[in-house]
């Protein structure tokens, strides 16, 4: 079955420099979800540096520090590809901690049967089989990296685990509540000038009167009140908005589990001034009272 483990609390850094870097260090077996790993660390907000050669470890350190920013979450992935790599890892990860650094070592492992059907299903050689075995790779990359494995923090077996499962499961471990959380931006347009090509819902606000043949309206926008107010009083506008907050707030934990960050709600008009904007604002404003993070805005907005 599959395995985290995690050994002891989080350590603190010696310097003030370093106390705001946050490192991880990934290795583990080929096959196992190194890459997953690391896009998942991507998205909780991590810059992260694969196929790196464990002699650069300490530079690569060194650098989030200087760079500050996005790299002072920094992840560095490790793996027997890279002709620098050596036996001791251990060791680069000790000099690490000597010189006041406190990463966290997370080991991708899992089943050898596991192993041997995920490279065979890509059709590819193990890194270490050379003229032998899938089997045979496998276990001279395991000899290699049985220190590692012991000496790791956190051990995820992703033996049962699916790409999604895994994901979550380091975003568990390494993203707050608010990075796992799914983003939604409303966003107005005109329909005359083409529908978001990012839009995950297009929503049709065309059935609505245009406040564009009302003469005192016709200048003004769907962001202020005597716009909102008339095409939001008109008849089916309060249904509209509430059946597509509804929708919306129905699929955002599946969306969130299938590991979707932003969703993009398009709502069109004519033109992108009037309608559609009044509608993204009330629709943004219903969505963050379901307890969303929703923000409107607004693509053709000054456009006429």
């Amino acid at each position: 079955m599959s395995e985290v483990r995690t050994t002891g609390p989080d350590q603190t850094f010696g310097e003030p420099a370093e106390a705001d870097t946050s490192l991880v260090v990934v290795t583990g077996l080929s096959g196992g979800g190194r890459s997953t790993v690391a896009r998942a660390l991507e998205n909780v907000g991590f810059y992260v540096v694969d196929n790196l050669p464990q002699a650069l470890l300490l530079d690569m350190a060194e650098l989030a520090v200087k760079a500050g920013g996005a790299a002072r979450r920094t992840a560095m992935v490790l793996d027997v590809r890279s002709r620098a790599f050596s036996t001791d890892l251990v060791g680069a990860i000790e000099e690490l901690r000597e010189r006041g650094y406190a990463p966290r070592v997370v080991f991708v492992d899992a089943d050898d049967e596991v192993l041997i059907r995920r490279f065979e299903s890509v059709r590819r050689s193990h890194p270490l089989q050379g003229e032998g075995r899938l089997a045979d790779g496998i276990a001279v990359e395991r000899g290699l990296l049985e220190e590692a494995r012991d000496q790791a923090d956190v051990i995820i077996d992703t033996s049962h685990l699916n790409v999604n499962q895994l994901r979550r499961r380091v975003e568990e471990l390494f993203g707050g509540e608010e990075t796992r959380r799914l983003r939604v931006t409303v966003i107005s347009f005109g329909f005359k000038y083409g529908v978001p090509p990012d839009a995950d819902f297009v929503v049709d606000a065309r059935f609505l009167p245009n406040p564009y043949w009302v003469p005192e309206l016709r200048e003004h926008t769907g962001r202020e009140e005597a716009v909102s107010s008339y095409v939001l009083g008109q008849e089916g506008a309060d249904a509209f908005v509430s059946a597509y907050a509804d929708l919306v707030t129905a699929t955002t934990p599946g969306f969130e589990r299938e590991g979707k960050r932003y969703l993009t709600v398009a709502v069109g008009c004519t033109g992108g001034k009037h309608r559609s904007v009044a509608i993204s604002e009330e629709l943004a404003s219903r969505l963050r009272r379901s307890g969303l993070t929703a923000n409107p805005q607004h693509r053709d907005l000054g456009r006429e």
